[in-house]
């Protein structure tokens, strides 16, 4: 992996170059752990333009956590608890006579902004951009590998909480013991607070656990995701508990796998962001359900839960093959409930197999 995330760096190098930028100061932690295999606590990286460097608070200690830094990296740990990596590290770029510094502005606070400026007041400081975040849009085997372990992950939680009686336990308690199944199942953790709603909470986008609990006959919307090495994955699934689902409940459910099924299907190589999210939006909007849409039908997943490309209405920008989405309609009825449904997939071309899908829990409408 060493090699790779001297790649990654010089990648970054060249196109700071051709910006007129002699080093750039890497703050986002995702983007540190991708350029270098690890994010301490407060750690930040400067590509220079002599060497690279990582300043951090304390020595790195590999733990999945954190990750593992890559071997042929130098680091500095700063010898003053209460000191600035990021000060140190344009104090460095300084002593290097490097000209300019490439700076993520929609990372930097206005205060650590002037504090560079005032260490290195002859070094110009310039916004970097999302170029980072770019470089990550398109993930390699690895990386790809890391997320399918994720989604494995996730998909035996889930699997496994099926199989227990859910009646009268709470949605927090769910949640917990999802958690605590993707742990035991190897993950370094969630990869995002886990969402369980019954009831009249069912189908709502990151529903935050209540102490409602789980009845017959209720919709359960679940949404978890596994943290793998530091990269993450997302499912969604909606149940109905102990009984023959209602007709509404299965109109609606019929609805939103249709809609499910549309986005996924848009998934090739070229097509733009904003096609996708139609190709999935168009099909809840012609059933009366287009004001109540969440702002997207999905989103890029890696080190972040979160992450681009965004599959919204507006967005800008076509999929690349080997760029991780999730599909991810949904549809809340206030007071009754609703059915959200969510993969994790690869964006693959036709030749070989179209999308990869890596969360394969079913999503056949099951009673509980």
């Amino acid at each position: 992996m060493s090699d790779v995330y001297a790649a990654r760096r010089a990648l970054l190098r060249d196109r700071c170059g051709a910006a007129g930028n002699s080093a750039a100061l890497i703050t986002r932690p995702a983007n540190v752990r991708y350029l270098t295999g690890a994010s301490p606590p407060g750690a930040v990286l400067l590509v220079g333009p002599a060497e690279d460097v990582l300043f951090c608070a304390a020595a790195p200690t590999g733990e999945a956590d954190e990750g593992r830094l890559d071997e042929g990296l130098r680091f500095s740990v700063l010898p003053n608890p209460g000191a600035d990596p990021a000060v140190a590290a344009a104090d460095l770029a300084a002593a290097a006579r490097a000209e300019s510094l490439a700076v993520e502005e929609h990372h930097l606070t206005v205060g650590r902004h002037r504090a560079l400026r005032s260490v290195a007041p002859r070094l110009r400081l310039a916004d970097l951009g999302a170029a980072v975040e770019q470089q990550r849009l398109v993930k390699d085997e690895e990386e790809i590998a890391c997320l399918r372990i994720a989604a494995e992950i996730a998909d035996q939680a889930l699997g496994e909480l099926l199989e227990s009686i859910l009646v009268g336990r709470t949605e927090r308690h769910l949640a917990l013991e999802l958690e605590r199944r993707l742990v035991d199942h190897g993950a370094d953790g969630p990869a995002f607070p886990t969402s369980v709603g019954t009831g009249p909470h069912s189908g709502r986008s990151r529903h935050r656990p209540s102490d409602r609990r789980v009845e017959e006959a209720d919709f359960l919307t679940v949404c978890l995701g596994a943290n793998y090495r530091g990269y993450r994955c997302e499912i969604g699934r909606t149940f109905v508990i102990g009984t023959t689902p209602a007709d509404w409940q299965i109109e609606l459910y019929d609805l939103v796998f249709a809609a499910q099924r549309a986005g996924r299907e848009a998934l090739v190589p070229g097509a733009a962001y904003r096609d996708v999210d139609h190709a999935a939006r168009s099909v809840l909007d012609s059933a009366g359900h287009g004001e109540a849409l969440a702002a997207s039908m999905g989103h890029g997943v890696g080190l972040e839960i979160d992450e681009d490309p965004q599959l919204a209405p507006t967005a800008m920008g076509k999929l690349d093959a080997c760029v991780p989405v999730t599909v991810e309609p949904g549809v809340h009825l206030p007071g009754r409930g609703g059915v959200r449904i969510d993969d994790t997939l690869v964006v693959r071309p036709e030749a070989d197999g179209g999308p990869e899908l890596l969360t394969i829990t079913t999503k056949e409408l099951l009673a509980l």
